[in-house]
C-alpha cells in the first residue's frame, strides 16, 4: 500500500519499527510515509471522542487508539474504489521477474 499522499511506496524496513504511520482517512485504512509525516495537514480522520488521529479501520469498525472509542464505520466505506493507479502494472512485472518471464 503506497502513501495516501505522495504515492510513495514502503520498501523492506531494516531491524526496528517502521517508521510508516497508519491512519484513518475517509473511513479508509491509509500509510503515511516518513516525509509527509512532517506535514502538519494531513487531512486524517479524528475520533469524535477524544479528536485523535491515531485510528485504525478494521472489519466495518473505526477504533481510536488513544481512548479506546468503537464506531461503526460508514457503510458507503466499503464501496471499493478499486487498486492503487499502477498497482496491476507492478504485480505483474514482479511476477514476470519472479517466473523468468520476458
Amino acid at each position: 500500500m503506497p502513501c495516501y499522499r505522495c504515492g510513495a511506496r514502503q520498501t523492506d524496513p531494516v531491524r526496528g519499527a517502521s517508521p510508516w504511520k497508519r491512519g484513518v482517512r475517509q473511513e479508509a485504512q491509509v500509510l503515511i510515509c516518513p516525509d509527509c509525516q512532517r506535514q502538519h495537514d494531513l487531512d486524517l480522520d479524528t475520533c469524535g471522542t477524544c479528536q485523535s488521529t491515531a485510528l485504525i479501520c478494521r472489519l466495518g469498525e473505526v477504533e481510536c487508539r488513544s481512548c479506546g472509542s468503537v464506531r461503526l464505520a460508514r457503510a458507503d466505506a466499503f464501496a471499493c474504489s478499486g487498486a492503487p493507479p499502477g498497482l496491476s502494472a507492478e504485480v505483474e512485472a514482479a511476477l514476470n521477474r519472479v517466473l523468468g518471464r520476458a
